[in-house]
Formats: structure tokens, sequence, C-alpha cells
């Protein structure tokens, strides 16, 4: 994990150490800037694979070629040995990987990657870069031209805006090059009609749900530093908790980390699932206070006034800082599980495959601004990764397939199939328990709701919602008023993702 900086010409010394220094929460082990000819880089640096040897930018033999990355590629060490013999790597880290894949084949190497990413490389001696981000945008990447023309990159919106006015979010599953404009190289796509599992292999689909997810967790463990998970007690932490405790190489236990008000569901269920699994769990209890005093904070770093995204990111924010207060670098999160296995309430009517599939196929393809964003905004402001193995691209490929009758049966409870695929690995109330939002699971929705009310009366929120459509609710309200504080600039608004309701 990282905040990188990248562009064509050079910002003076004064203003790139305000760049490093608006990174600091994205790497505060090591951070460096290079001035090249004709590029300018930076990079904040959490040390996470090579802990000793992966600084970055990262340049290769003859120093024509530097690349600047955040993000993970899990099939690095694979990559690494289908290299020729005469290529040599310099550091211990992943993402030397798609320089030397660069350096060999092009841009459109990118397509090898299996991971969350988004980097800048630059080539010297062509005189040319390319930049690129992940299938599904798990990791951020805006990109914006100075007055004099000059491109930029950055990983969040408030470092950007630091060197230019003309901020855009880099479209997920695409590479850009000045030769060829932005490419997209990877998109979830609808399986198509011959490839959907048929009704009736459900024992092996349901192998096949275990071998798959069990195969992402396993994956996503990969590390050189401490795994721990986010916990809330619902269904799918609870699955990615128990796998994780199953298949972890650590000596030392997993540790488990939840948060929510005194008497919330969420720190209930959480505290089950320890004991069931043998975690050693932490958790937090927040107060109303403690909500709205952090409010500010939360949004600065989630850069998105979008009501249910804040409402959700506040205990993301509490859940990533009790991680990071316990040694934990990286966390497993149950984030996705809803997408694949029509785990939204407005998705019960839906009972055809191919018009389920063509919503969660296009949901997929929006959490880059939301979801997703959520969960590394919230865990990177603590300096930890948030990893999310039901959004590995061959589980999401495999998910696809299962009809649509078998992720919502008859009796209507949604993501049927995997929780029959796990029966009898938790308690009963775990895996048949129904689902709730993790602010209100948690007690922070109904917190925010009272409190928005008494700010604001029904003119003022007419006003705000003339002046923004999106300004919908005395909730959301109460966020973009304080999101206009940090980012006041009228292109943000086009970053701004948002979810269907208030």
């Amino acid at each position: 994990m990282s905040g990188i900086f990248a562009m064509t010409g050079s910002i003076d010394d004064v203003k790139m150490q305000d760049v490093l220094e608006s990174m600091q929460h994205r790497g505060p082990d090591e951070g460096d800037a290079r001035l090249l000819e004709t590029f300018h880089l930076a990079h904040r640096r959490l040390s996470i694979v090579g802990v000793r040897r992966g600084k970055q930018p990262i340049v290769n033999e003859n120093q024509t070629k530097w690349i600047v990355a955040d993000g993970v590629v899990y099939n690095h060490r694979e990559l690494k040995r289908q290299l020729p013999d005469s290529i040599t790597c310099q550091t211990e880290s992943d993402i030397e990987v798609p320089l030397k894949l660069y350096e060999q084949e092009g841009p459109s190497a990118v397509k090898q990657l299996d991971g969350m990413f988004a980097f800048v490389i630059v080539d010297t001696e062509s005189n040319t870069f390319m930049a690129a981000r992940d299938t599904l945008g798990a990791k951020p990447l805006y990109y914006g031209k100075d007055n004099a023309g000059n491109m930029m990159f950055a990983s969040e919106l408030k470092t950007l805006y630091m060197v230019t006015n003309d901020v855009h979010e880099f479209p997920s599953g695409h590479y850009y090059t000045p030769e060829e404009g932005f490419v997209m190289y990877r998109r979830i796509r609808q399986p198509v009609s011959q490839h959907i599992f048929s009704e009736n292999a459900l024992p092996n689909m349901m192998e096949g749900i275990r071998r798959y997810l069990e195969g992402a967790v396993r994956k996503q463990l990969m590390a050189d530093v401490e795994v721990g998970v986010l916990l809330s007690g619902g269904l799918d932490s609870s699955l990615i908790a128990l796998l994780a405790q199953e298949n972890r190489k650590r000596k030392q236990p997993l540790k488990s980390f939840c948060v929510g008000s005194a008497d919330s569901e969420d720190v209930k269920r959480a505290r089950q699932v320890a004991g069931e699994i043998g975690s050693i769990h932490y958790e937090y209890i927040f107060d109303e206070h403690e909500l709205v005093e952090h409010l500010p904070e939360v949004i600065y770093y989630l850069e998105s006034y979008d009501s249910s995204l804040v409402r959700s990111a506040i205990p993301s924010y509490f859940v990533s800082r009790l991680a990071a207060e316990h040694g934990v670098k990286v966390i497993l999160s149950g984030e996705g599980a809803d997408e694949l296995f029509s785990g939204y309430q407005y998705l019960k009517g839906i009972n055809d495959t191919e018009k389920l599939n063509q919503e969660l196929v296009r949901i997929l393809n929006t959490m880059h601004n939301i979801n997703l964003q959520r969960g590394d905004r919230m865990s990177m402001a603590h300096s930890v990764e948030l990893r999310v193995p039901f959004l590995d691209l061959e589980f999401i490929e495999y998910a696809l397939k299962i009809p649509a009758g078998l992720k919502l049966n008859d009796d209507q409870i949604e993501k049927w199939i995997l929780r029959k695929a796990f029966d009898g690995r938790l308690s009963d109330n775990i895996i048949w328990r129904d689902k709730a939002e993790f602010s209100e699971g948690s007690g922070a929705l109904d917190i925010l709701e009272t409190y928005a009310e008494n700010q604001f009366n029904d003119a003022e929120l007419a006003h705000a919602n003339a002046e923004n459509e999106w300004v919908r609710s005395k909730q959301e309200l109460l966020y973009y008023t304080i999101f206009k504080t940090y980012f006041p600039q009228q292109s943000v608004l086009s970053t701004v993702g948002h979810w269907a309701t208030v």
C-alpha cells in the first residue's frame, strides 16, 4: 500500500514536500521523490511485501524506466518465474514485476497482473509513460493537467488538488499512454448463457464456492507482516475470518476486530464468532459524541459526501484504527459478497439469471468509487491495507455462473447458496443471520440520522437540493456541508460515486 504521485514536467521542492506530506497516511514507513529529465515522481510507502528491499521509485538496471505503485500483485512470484533468465530483479517487492513485464511486453502486459493496484511507469529513454488501475478500481487513482499542459497522477484528490484544479477519476480496468490514450484492458462481464451452471449441480457449485473462496483467502494472506480480519459478526466477514484462521501460516493466533455502539448486534455476534474460530478478538465501543466529533476527519479521508457511504465509513474508520493500534498492517474484509450473491433488498424481485447478472455486473463495475473507496480510504487513514477476498477475479467469474434461483431461494433469504455451502461450519445464528448494513449493525445509522435532523431545517435542505440533486436528506446535507469545506472545487463533484437510494 502506498501513496503515489507522478507527472510530466516538474514542481518545486517545497510543493513536492507538501505532496509527500499529503500522502503520509498512505505510507508512513518511507518516502522519496525523484526528479528526472522530463518526469517527477513521488512515493510514500506502507511496507507489506519486501519490507527491507522495496523502496520506491523502483528503477530498472540501466535506469531508463521507473515505477511508482500502490497496491499488491498477488501473482508476482509466478510472473517472476516466467521472466527470462537474463532478467534480474533489484528488489524483493511485488511491485517491481509490472516494471519488468513492461520492459518485455509494453503496456498490454498489465493484463497478466492479478491484484489491486494503481501505478505509473515512466520511460526516460523513449520519453513516454503509462498509468494503470486494477480491474475493479480497488486502488484509487486520479489524473489531470496543469496550466502548462503537464499530465499528473495521484492516489487521492487532496494531493492532486495541490497542483491542479483539473481533476478526474482514472477509470478502473484501464491503462493510459500518450500514444494510445485510455485503453480498457479488462472489465467484469456477464457469462454467456451456455456457461451458467445447472441448478441440478448444487453439490458441485457449493464445493466450487468453498474451493474458490478458500483459494482467494489463501492468496490474500500473502504478506511479510501480520494479517488480521474485520469481524462484524455477519455472514460475510465471519466466513472470511473462519477461512483466514484455517489457512494462516503464522504461529500466533489470528487477530479479529469489531466496533459498534454498546448494544449493537454486530458486537454481540462478533464475540460469538471469535470464540468459535479461536481468534484474539478486539472491540471498540463508540458513542454519539465520538461519531460526530470524528465526522469531519472521516469525510476528509473518504473524499465523498454520499450518505450511505459516509455512514458506513464511520465504523470502518474506527475498526481500521483499532487494527492499527494492535500492530496489524493488513486486514481482510467481507466486502463483495452482496454484489455476487444478490445480498441487497432491491434485488429480491429478480429471479431471471441473465437479468440478475446484468445488475450484479453493473454494481461490481461501480464499486470503485463507492464500497471500495470507503474500504481503501478508511483503512489507509490509519496506514492499514484492506483486502477483499470475495472480489478475487476468479471467484467473481465463478459466482456469476450460479443461477439466480440458488442465490435467493423460495423463502427469500439472500445469499442462500453461500450460506448453504458453509452450513455447519459456524453456528446457525451466524450462517443464517439476516443481513444488516454495516452502519445499521454497528449502531451508527440511528445516531447520525438523529443528529442530522437537529442541524438543519427543511428550507435549508430544499436550497441545497436545488444546488445539488444528490443532497437528498438532512443527513446528506450534513456530510455535503463538511465535504465542501475540504473540497470546494467544482470538478470534484464528478468524482463522487452514489448509491441509487438515500
